[in-house]
Formats: structure tokens, C-alpha cells, sequence
């Protein structure tokens, strides 16, 4: 068993606060806009799915798809033109992300994701600047020991913006006369209102505040979304943390100083293994890869409806658990859980379609039992890395490199998400089932990885995180005591637990 060092934050410093009918409401319209990103990635691959689309657009996929049994199934979707359909959607949050961290810190959180609806609602595929700055929002809104139950409220809007659109795909592909991927797409709109109105309402948050000079209006808010009228230590760790960032006049290099090794190391790991757990490859062609192992078309839609409900289920079940029992047990059981179905699964498909790709006699029994089995991976991430992938990286970085760091969280995430989604039809017709075992290598090593490095964060205020790393077995080297200007670090203790 991997020996990780855990971190014990009962006799660390607690500031006060409670969950206030203020700070739920608040930070439910902000989790919205991971609607947009949610049904952008269900709707993508159930539109790819539909004969109407594919005759359409795609006449020579439409062809392939609809050949004989005999047909190569591995091989019936792979199209570099219809991929591209799907991943330049996330090529353009890539390009958008890198601009982020300059709105985000000059203009706040709130502004930032209402740029973002306004933007997609005038047609771009996604904006960088609403993915950066809602869980950024979400962590600093949420009090210490609820940060992470409000923060994967977000996961759980991506979740939910799926499952809506794997009902109305399922829905919109009966409608005669082929047109319903035009409603499909069309209702796209809808999250993006969402979003633009709700950001209209929202506060923005008491670091973002004293981050821009708005020293009073910061307090009140702080008052406000704790509950209490004792901020003052808060308050003054909010400050203390505000001036460090105004000393930094260039976020983007200075994060590349060795006191945030720790922190950039997360930023572009965690989004890294998020995508090579191969969800996406999942949420993107689910319907595309269950017409691959045998379901019809309405079948095909019906099944993603199904992982759709077992990924918000999922999410469900982090919400409840994370503060509760920690990010790092969450991420090594959701590893381990994932690691276990992609084994399977990919056996499975072995076994049936071999290498040739050629099976003329899949059971609905057989594939059901598929079926299970990607639901039990699906469940797995999404209480684990689903959420924690956007939960740790908003809450590890300094306030002075935070926008910056989240930037880069969000850039590789979207990068990997536009490389998988571009690069899987092809993929699984060259590695067929071993397609399944490339991720499942990539998960054994994200979990090993978890148990080694990542310390615990779970309610740490994250103004004092530097403390988190300050005492960690491995990153304590890249940090020196003049690092340290917040809280004592000797408040926070530390054990060695088996991982």
C-alpha cells in the first residue's frame, strides 16, 4: 500500500462561518455556467449519432455506419472531419483561457462570467473566461469546511447540463423530417441565459473585492455570506494575502518561481489525468460507442441517457462525501473503482469483437452487461475526478497567482479535451479494445500519483494552503520559511496514514 502524508487541519486555525441561504443561492446561479459545458459536451455526441445529421453533414460516416454486420466496428465512425466537429469546440476555450486571467483579476469573478454567457450567446463554442472564474468564485464564496460541497456544485451543473442533453437528443431524434439535431443544437441558448442573467445578480467575492480596492464593500460581503460579524481574522488573512498579490505585477512569470512549484505541478497534472481517465471519450461519442458494440440507434441515445443519470448520481454522492471524507480518498477509490471497469470493459469488447472488429452475434444481454460496467466507471469519476479535477487546482493557489494558475488549469484541461476528443475514433480503430487499456494505464498512474504527492486540503482556508505544502514530505523542499505570511504553521498537524 502507497504511504501518503495526510494533513489534520483540527488544530489548525478555523475561521467562522455557516451555510447561509445568501451563500447556497449565490453559489447555486454561479455553478450554473458549468451548464454551458455540460450540454456542449453531451450535445456534441449525441447530434454525431443521428442519421439525419450524419447524411447531412457526414454522408461518407453515414455510409460507413450503415454498412453490413461484416463491417469493421472499431472503424464504421472514424472520420477526422467529424471529430473535428466535436474537439474544435474546446480548441476555442483553449485560445479564450489564455486571456482569462487578465479579465478575471482586473475586472472580478462576476463580470467575468457574464462575459461569458454574452459570449456564447453570440455564437463562440465556449469561453475560457466563465470556466476560469466559476470555481475560482465558488471557492472564494464558500466557507472553509464547505468548500468543497459548494464548489462541485459547478461538477454537478456539468453533470446535469449532460443529462439534459442525452434527454433531448434521445428526444429530438425521433422527430420526423430529420430536423430535431437542429433543436438540439439550437437549445444550446438556453444555459447561456442562464448564466448571463443569473451573473447579473451575483456579488462578487470579498477577495475579488479587496483584490480591486473595495476594502469596505469586502467586508460587508464577508459579514454576509458568513453569517457572523467575527471576520476580523478572516478579513485580515484576505488582506495580508491581497497586498502579496499587488507586489506581483506579473502573475504569469512569477508563477513560475520555485516557492508555487507545488501548485504548477497540480495545475497541469490534475487537468491532465482528468482527461486521460478517458470520460470525455465516454460523455463525447457514448452514443457513437454503444451503436460500436451493438445498440441500435434509439438504443445507442437511450444508453447515454443512462450513464447521463449515473454521472449525476455520481456527483451527487461527492457533494455529500467530500468535506466529510477528504479529496485524497475520494480520488484513490474513484482510481481504483475506474481503473477496474476500463479493465473489464476492454475485455469484454476483446472477447466479443476480437481484433478483426467483426462480431455478428452481440447479445443485448452481453452488451448490457457493457453497459454496467461504463456506468460503474462513470459513477467512479464522477465522485472522484470529475469534480475533484476542478475542486483542488481552485483551491491551492496564492491569491496573487490564482487567476493565472487557473488559467493554466483551464488551458490544459481544454487542450487534452480537444487532443482525446480529436484523436479517439481514430484511435480505437487502430487500438481497438486496447483502447480501453492505454486509459486504464493512465489511471493506474494518476492514482499513484495522488497517493504520493497531493496532501490533504480538505478545510484548509486557502489563504493558509501555503502551510499545506509547507509540511508535505516532497514539497516542503521548494518552499523556505520566508514563503510562509499567513497563519503558523505549526497549527496544522500532520501524520502518516496508509493510502
Amino acid at each position: 500500500m502507497a504511504v501518503g502524508v495526510i494533513v489534520s487541519t483540527g488544530g489548525g486555525k478555523k475561521h467562522p462561518g455557516k451555510m447561509t441561504l445568501f451563500v447556497f443561492l449565490t453559489c447555486l446561479v454561479a455553478s450554473s455556467g458549468g451548464l454551458i459545458f455540460g450540454y456542449d459536451i453531451g450535445i456534441s455526441g449525441g447530434v454525431t449519432s443521428m442519421d439525419s445529421f450524419l447524411s447531412r453533414f457526414f454522408p461518407s460516416v453515414y455510409k460507413q455506419q450503415m454498412a453490413d454486420s461484416s463491417t469493421n466496428q472499431y472503424c464504421k465512425f472514424d472520420s477526422q472531419l467529424l471529430t473535428l466537429f466535436t474537439s474544435s469546440l474546446y480548441w476555442a476555450a483553449l485560445l479564450s483561457s489564455f486571456l482569462a486571467s487578465t479579465v478575471t483579476r482586473m475586472f472580478g469573478r462576476k463580470w467575468s462570467m457574464f462575459a461569458g454567457g454574452i459570449t456564447f450567446l453570440l455564437g463562440s463554442a465556449f469561453n475560457g473566461a466563465a470556466m476560469n472564474a466559476v470555481p475560482l468564485y465558488l471557492s472564494e464564496m464558500a466557507p472553509a469546511h464547505l468548500r468543497g460541497t459548494l464548489n462541485i456544485g459547478f461538477q454537478l451543473m456539468i453533470t446535469i447540463g449532460i443529462f439534459a442533453a442525452n434527454l433531448i437528443n434521445y428526444g429530438t431524434a425521433s422527430i420526423e423530417g430529420g430536423w430535431g439535431w437542429r433543436v438540439s443544437l439550437g437549445l444550446a441558448a438556453v444555459p447561456a441565459l442562464v448564466i448571463t442573467i443569473g451573473s447579473l445578480v451575483l456579488p462578487d467575492t470579498p477577495n475579488s473585492l479587496i483584490e480591486r480596492g473595495h476594502d469596505e464593500e469586502a467586508q460587508a460581503m464577508l459579514r454576509k455570506i458568513r453569517g457572523t460579524e467575527d471576520i476580523g481574522a478572516e478579513y485580515d488573512d484576505l488582506v495580508a494575502a491581497s497586498d502579496e498579490a499587488k507586489s506581483v505585477d506579473h502573475p504569469w512569470s512569477n508563477i513560475l518561481q520555485r516557492k508555487y512549484r507545488p501548485q504548477l505541478t497540480m495545475a497541469i497534472l490534475i487537468p491532465c489525468f482528468q482527461q486521460l481517465t478517458g470520460i470525455n471519450v465516454i460523455m463525447f461519442y457514448a452514443p457513437v460507442l454503444f451503436k460500436t458494440i451493438g445498440f441500435g440507434s434509439e438504443a445507442s441515445l437511450a444508453s447515454a441517457v443512462i450513464t447521463g443519470m449515473v454521472i449525476v448520481f455520481g456527483t451527487f454522492v461527492s457533494i455529500a462525501t467530500v468535506d466529510k471524507l477528504g479529496r485524497r480518498k475520494l480520488f484513490l477509490q474513484g482510481g481504483t473503482q475506474m481503473l477496474v471497469s476500463q479493465l473489464v470493459v476492454g475485455t469484454l469488447i476483446a472477447l466479443k469483437f476480437g481484433i478483426s472488429g467483426v462480431a455478428t452475434d452481440v447479445t443485448k444481454n452481453y452488451a448490457s452487461i457493457i453497459v454496467l460496467f461504463i456506468c460503474f466507471y462513470v459513477a467512479a469519476f464522477a465522485w472522484s475526478w470529475g469534480p475533484l479535477g476542478w475542486l483542488v487546482p481552485s483551491e491551492i493557489f496564492p491569491l496573487e497567482i490564482r487567476s493565472a494558475g487557473q488559467s493554466i488549469t483551464v488551458s490544459v484541461n481544454m487542450f487534452f479535451t480537444f487532443l482525446i476528443a480529436q484523436v479517439f475514433l481514430t484511435a480505437l480503430c487502430h487500438l481497438k479494445f486496447g483502447l480501453f487499456y492505454f486509459f486504464a494505464g493512465w489511471v493506474a498512474i494518476m492514482t499513484a500519483f495522488i497517493a504520493f504527492f497531493l496532501p490533504e486540503t480538505k478545510s484548509v482556508p486557502i489563504e493558509e494552503i501555503i502551510l499545506v505544502w509547507k509540511k508535505h514530505w516532497f514539497w516542503s523542499k521548494f518552499i523556505s520559511d520566508e514563503d510562509v505570511h499567513v497563519g503558523n504553521p505549526e497549527a496544522v498537524d500532520y501524520r502518516i496514514e496508509d493510502a
